[in-house]
């Protein structure tokens, strides 16, 4: 988890390193659908011909990878309209496809680009969404594929879409002294990974800014950690903390002004709060047990942790303002890595029972327990904007893999490399 020999020495290798590419893109298989898929036809974009990206094919895959669509095959349309007057419904009712998007990508005069698309009702032959989005210039083309996903996405389902987001994850190859940390941000559906960090050392715990401008992470330097905040669009890189010990667990508060993370250079790993801008912090928690992996309430006025305090490792939440912690977990031998579901009303964790490491979710307060992995190995979850799927690590076949479920847990997709591990996914905010 590191940067290299020094800050300097680090700051120009990343530099370099945020233009590069990724050592391998991930590899995204739907591993168990919605039964109750809804069909939904896209029909290929009249496009510009400078626009390279197939918008149509990518609003398709956001849409079937997500499980809930079963999209109708390019060969079996029997028109290809891109605009409501030259769409006949009837041949898409006989086929059982109620639901179609048509669309052009148009030359905006300005040297940008308009990505026009209509979400069309076959049982009624009428318009049910009409959108014009703006591009700057082919590069954002993917973008604009993805929001146009996320619409037809809420509109269908009545959900908020997760397409149009980024991942951060850390990519792991090789064995033993040669094994390499690479610290990635790549589209939500795998597709543009670029390198933010690389060490011979540990990468962990990345978490997104509000405002997905910057992220936070722990390194290791000679095999001492400390917390960085990194800048996407400069690549410039700001170590916050590093204390002997353990420096630990960074997560920015709702508003992006604070940051809560773990610290043991007094006496025990503590949860301490700091402001981001100033660096003013303060001791949070004080116990001879060991306080770790803190998240924020999505009003920022609470955080949730992981405690030994009571024996074993169990979720606690308490007052941003200090106090005495309340216990929030019973079920299981251990409960790990909790956070908050974007509503407050639930709680995201690892759930350890016997011998299994599983995702679970719990009703808050104290309600039911609700298991959505099979294990036994699974780890870091973290939600998805609008709290509709959740992400994680399992152990796969060939190594550590990147899940994601629905919070039903009707859904279910696989994200691997074709070699190595990925691990320790976070899930950016929606982009603005």
């Amino acid at each position: 988890m590191t940067m290299l020999k020094s800050l300097s020495a680090a700051l120009a290798l990343l530099l370099a390193l945020v233009i590069a590419p990724a050592q391998a893109q991930l590899q995204i298989t739907v591993t168990n659908g919605d039964v109750g898929a809804l069909p939904i036809a896209i029909v290929p974009f009249t496009q510009v011909g400078s626009v390279r990206v197939d918008v149509a094919q990518v609003v398709e895959n956001d849409l079937v990878r997500s499980g809930r669509f079963r999209a109708m095959s390019r060969d079996e349309m029997r028109q290809k309209p891109n605009q409501p007057a030259q769409f006949d419904p009837a041949p898409w009712r006989s086929q059982g496809t109620d639901n179609v998007v048509v669309g052009q990508v148009l030359d905006d005069g300005k040297g940008g680009y308009v990505a026009r698309f209509f979400l069309l009702d076959s049982l009624s032959g009428k318009s049910v969404v009409a959108y014009d989005i703006p591009v700057r210039g082919p590069e954002q083309m993917r973008y604009a594929a993805h929001q146009i996903a996320d619409i037809v996405y809420e509109k269908l389902l009545g959900l908020p879409g997760y397409f149009n987001t980024k991942i951060a994850y850390v990519s792991a190859q090789g064995l033993g002294y040669q094994r390499t940390y690479q610290l990635i941000v790549a589209d939500s559906d795998g597709e543009q990974p670029r390198v933010i960090a690389t060490s011979r050392e540990t990468l962990m715990s990345p978490n997104w800014s509000p405002d997905r401008k910057q992220l936070v992470y722990v390194g290791y330097e000679r095999g001492r950690s400390a917390i960085y905040l990194h800048t996407l669009a400069s690549g410039q890189v700001r170590k916050l903390v590093s204390e002997k010990g353990i420096n630990g667990s960074p997560v920015f508060s709702p508003d992006g002004t604070k940051l809560a993370f773990v610290l043991s250079f007094e006496i025990n790993p503590d949860i301490y709060v700091m402001d981001v801008s100033g660096g003013n912090r303060r001791r949070l928690t004080d116990h001879y047990g060991i306080d770790t992996e803190p998240a924020w309430s999505p009003d920022g006025s609470k955080l949730v942790f992981t405690s030994d305090r009571s024996g074993r490792p169990q979720i606690y939440e308490i007052s941003v303002a200090g106090g005495e912690p309340t216990r929030l977990t019973f079920q299981g031998s251990q409960n790990l890595r909790p956070s908050y579901a974007p509503d407050g009303k639930s709680l995201l964790f690892v759930n350890v029972d016997g011998g299994r490491q599983r995702i679970a979710l719990q009703d808050l307060p104290g309600g039911a327990l609700h298991l959505l992995s099979n294990g036994p190995l699974d780890e870091g979850p973290s939600f998805a904007p609008g709290g509709a799927v959740i992400i994680y690590s399992s152990q796969g076949p060939h190594g550590r893999q990147l899940e994601t479920v629905s919070v039903d847990g009707r859904v279910r997709l696989t994200m691997r490399q074709a070699t190595g591990d990925v691990q320790e996914p976070a899930w950016s905010p929606l982009l603005k």
